[in-house]
């Protein structure tokens, strides 16, 4: 059975597509049953649009997927906690867990309104905590 570590890896793969293309590196992967049905990076710069966040472009490409705009047997895996218009979407969503590396201090939903995931959401954190911060801090050196 695979576990969060691999699904971490395959999102910090995603996280190096956005790092290369100049996006803030940040990943996302869903997962249901074990089975990735949708991979995603940040392309707020390439696609001009402040919401085009990793977890938005995955939850769209899951419900393509799945048919249906609710992914509530479904595992959101992403390298930084999301922020509340990710978190709102994915408590619309009713995902049934959140899985994320790094905390973010400065915008990450549980500061501002950590009701608002699902109440059934499990969240787990800290899952290969040092590799997604690790490419967060290389992104903004390089911008500097």
């Amino acid at each position: 059975m695979l576990d969060d570590n691999y699904f971490m890896r395959q999102t910090l793969q995603e996280a190096q597509k956005a790092f290369e293309k100049d996006e803030i590196p940040i990943g996302a992967v869903i997962v249901c049953q074990q089975r990735i049905i949708a991979r995603s990076h940040n392309l707020t710069e390439m696609l001009n649009d402040v919401t085009a966040h990793a977890e938005m472009q995955a939850i769209t490409a899951a419900a393509n997927v799945l048919g249906g705009k609710y992914l509530t047997d479904c595992t959101l895996y992403v390298t930084i906690e999301p922020c509340p218009m990710c978190a709102g979407a994915l408590g619309w969503a009713q995902i049934s867990r959140v899985v994320y590396g790094a905390s973010d201090e400065k915008r990450g939903y549980s500061l501002f309104s950590p009701n608002l995931l699902h109440s059934k959401t499990l969240v787990t954190s800290d899952v290969m905590s040092d590799e997604c911060k690790a490419l967060m801090k290389s992104f903004f050196e390089r911008k500097r």
